[in-house]
Order: C-alpha cells, then sequence, then structure tokens
C-alpha cells in the first residue's frame, strides 16, 4: 500500500515521482536486464500499483499527457508474467 504521505503531497511531486517510476520502468525493460533493483518500488507489482496510485491521484484535467493508464497497463503486461 502506498505511503499516504505521497498521495497527499503537491502535485509537483507526485508528478515527479510519477515520471521517476515511468523511467524506471523503461529502463527496467530495455536496458537493465529486467532487474528488480533497478525499479524504486522494490518489485513489478508494487512498481504498477505504486503508478496506478499516483495516476489517479490526479483530477481529470491534471492527469499528465505524457503518461496514460492504458501505458501503465502495458508496462505490467511487459514486467509482469
Amino acid at each position: 500500500m502506498l505511503d499516504p504521505y505521497i498521495l497527499n503531497n503537491t502535485k509537483d511531486f507526485r508528478y515527479q515521482l510519477l515520471s521517476r517510476l515511468k523511467m524506471d520502468c523503461e529502463y527496467y525493460l530495455n536496458y537493465g536486464n529486467k532487474s528488480v533493483r533497478q525499479l524504486w518500488a522494490g518489485t513489478e507489482k508494487e512498481q504498477i500499483e505504486t503508478m496506478i496510485s499516483l495516476y489517479e491521484s490526479f483530477e481529470e484535467s491534471e492527469k499528465p499527457e505524457w503518461l496514460t493508464l492504458e501505458q501503465i497497463k502495458e508496462y505490467e503486461s511487459k514486467m509482469i508474467i
């Protein structure tokens, strides 16, 4: 479960963390040899759950243009076998 401190933090902080998690997924899938050590959350499942929680913490008009829920689900399908 995601720490309430993170979800209650500023919008900028949540954007930055979500961006970091996205970059971790890209590295994990492309250059990181699918090593969980590359993931901020520690496991593939926690990484995706954290990304979904962060994404859903934004109002519809605030959701990032650079990441969609569908893209997060795509990461999930590639990372969790």
